[in-house]
């Protein structure tokens, strides 16, 4: 079981596990779906429909990032 705290604000931090486990990034939005007495936290999907190109993931590391960065 991976636990985090609350904090006076009603912050917390995710957990990097959770973290890795849904790839989740800098800017990243996530989703909380509630059922009954339990939380689901997903990774919400973002794909601009004004982007053709949103879905392709091929060049989406870090340091593809770096690399591409001054383009």
């Amino acid at each position: 079981m991976i636990k985090s705290k609350l904090t006076t604000k009603a912050q917390t931090t995710i957990p990097q596990p959770v973290r890795a486990a849904l790839r989740l990034r800098v800017g990243d939005e996530i989703v909380y779906q509630i059922e009954g007495e339990r939380v689901i936290l997903t990774k919400a999907l973002s794909v601009a429909a004004d982007d053709p190109f949103a879905t392709f993931n091929e060049w989406n590391s870090e340091a593809d990032r770096k690399g591409y960065a001054d383009l």
